[in-house]
């Protein structure tokens, strides 16, 4: 085990990555950062109790997709490890769809991702993920809106994804894959400003320039952010049931115990509860929202509109208030 490898173990044990016992598949796409990252786990797998397999998805935008293929399938057979290969119709999908590419191919490649894991009894995927791909991730959400949450957008386990590389540089996996004598496919396309990452991708060497450590404070900030984040949604999961709940009959609706509410408090909730009934969650929308919901609830009355959202008082149950799209009809009807 040379410095790298032992340091990234080191990393991983810190971090609470070290698994036993588990069977992951390798995301490999066969570009720098895959390729590092299987290698490292193959190196690595004995010291994690890890059994290891490999993924390729073809996503069939590029000519040289299907030498990318082939380069996947030799470094199965040069780690003598199992690979399943997909190839997926992207811009059929993002047809479909109405998609850009970019999401297209994430979403067929995960969905394809998960399927192969389930029959493969695998419990985790791992990718590939960077510091720079965390950074990258931070601006393109807080350019949509997203809130604090941009500030934690790819933690190292999530769900069936974990991503071990994700406190590594990528020069630094480049590097070691020249120590170790292995090469890697590079993808030109992500040089091309077509997607909005790409585009973010070339704006940031210049804020690295200015700031070196930029990468590891926003990494150091995603931590605060998540035990921050932690501890409100303790709090909010500890309000359900006797605060607010979910209506998720006729296409779902978040009820509101009438009494007063701050309006951070309410945010909370409602970002809990519009992720789980997949509404939007721009924090310009639930500032907005929780402004004008929270004199509402201290007391009882009529209904009331604020763009496309309603609020309405339950006509079954006292001191309760649905807040709903208002195109999903009166609250009413779900008494």
């Amino acid at each position: 085990m040379n410095r790298f490898e032992a340091n990234l173990l080191s990393r991983l044990r810190h971090r609470g990555d070290a698994l036993g016992n588990r069977r992951v598949v390798v995301a490999c796409s066969g570009g720098g950062d895959s390729t590092a990252l299987l290698a490292l786990l193959v190196a690595l797998r004995g010291s994690l109790g890890i059994e290891l397999s490999m993924a390729h998805a073809d996503h069939q935008l590029r000519a040289e997709s299907h030498d990318d293929s082939h380069f996947v399938r030799e470094l199965a057979r040069h780690f003598d490890l199992d690979v399943a290969e997909a190839r997926l119709d992207v811009i059929a999908h993002a047809d479909r769809q109405h998609l850009g590419l970019e999401t297209a191919a994430r979403d067929l490649r995960w969905a394809w991702l998960r399927r192969e894991a389930l029959s493969s009894g695998a419990d985790l995927i791992a990718t590939g993920h960077t510091l720079e791909d965390h950074t990258e991730t931070i601006f393109l959400r807080l350019s949509r809106g997203g809130g604090a949450g941009s500030l934690t957008p790819l933690p190292a386990r999530q769900h069936h994804r974990w991503s071990p590389l994700i406190e590594c540089r990528r020069e630094e996996l480049r590097d070691y894959l020249r120590a170790e004598g292995l090469p890697w496919r590079e993808d030109a396309s992500n040089l091309v400003g077509f997607t909005p990452r790409n585009r973010w991708r070339a704006l940031l060497p210049a804020l690295r320039a200015e700031a070196p450590a930029l990468d590891q404070h926003l990494w150091e900030t995603h931590l605060q952010v998540r035990e921050l984040s932690d501890l409100r949604d303790r709090s909010v999961e500890v309000w359900r049931g006797v605060r607010w709940n979910l209506d998720e009959a006729a296409g779902g609706r978040l009820l509101l115990r009438s009494e007063a509410w701050r309006e951070d408090e309410l945010r909370w909730v409602l970002e809990a509860a519009f992720r789980h009934l997949s509404w939007p969650r721009e924090a310009g929308l639930l500032r907005d929202l929780s402004g004008w919901v929270v004199p509402h609830l201290a007391g009882h009355g009529r209904a009331h509109r604020f763009g496309h959202w309603a609020l309405e008082p339950r006509h079954d149950e006292p001191f309760l208030w649905c807040l709903h799209p208002s195109s999903l009809g009166p609250a009413s009807l779900a008494g």
